[in-house]
């Protein structure tokens, strides 16, 4: 599925500044809920990015995978987690948070800079032609697809039962340590 050259200049700039902030929330937010909120933002526009490349696959199961199960488990292992007993304590500003902000200040300026100076017109990712990555990716999506739904179906089904049984299993455990 291809898309207009406009489409790409359109949404590039927002996306990767959703992506800036996003990673922004995840590491400066205190609230440990609205980091994991921002997770899922950077995810989803990790996914984006993903569909913009035309890999729709590779989208899809981002979103599944990555924000469908990683993400709410996190937020559910966050929640079942957070008890209010135990405040937050910050510990006052150390040497090694001046170490490692001055380490990472210098890796993201170099990083910058390397992104800048290189010419990213001349990079060709692939050989093949369109039609022929095309039929490619058409062919492993039906055979990824046919394993899923034949080979791989026990295995994801206990699986998916295991995952209910643990979740039920925390909240029961979370429910009981309320009322005591």
């Amino acid at each position: 599925m291809n898309r207009p050259e406009s489409i790409y200049d359109l949404l590039l700039a927002p996306l990767t500044l959703s992506l800036i902030f996003g990673g922004i929330g995840v590491v400066l937010l205190t609230n440990i809920i609205y980091s994991a909120l921002s997770l899922g933002l950077v995810l989803i526009c990790i996914s984006f990015f993903y569909i913009i490349l035309n890999a729709d696959f590779v989208a899809v199961a981002q979103i599944l995978i990555y924000i469908g199960a990683v993400n709410i488990l996190i937020l559910f292992a966050v929640m079942l987690m957070n008890n209010p007993k135990y405040p937050n304590y910050a510990p006052p500003w150390t040497v090694g948070d001046s170490i490692s902000s001055i380490v990472c200040t210098s890796l993201f300026c170099s990083l910058i800079t390397i992104i800048l100076n290189i010419s990213w017109f001349g990079i060709s990712l692939t050989q093949k032609s369109d039609q022929m990555l095309e039929r490619d990716l058409t062919n492993n999506i039906q055979r990824i697809g046919a394993h899923l739904s034949t080979d791989f179906f026990l295995p994801f089904e206990l699986i998916s039962i295991i995952l209910l049984v643990a979740l039920i299993g925390a909240i029961t455990i979370a429910r009981r340590e309320e009322t005591v």
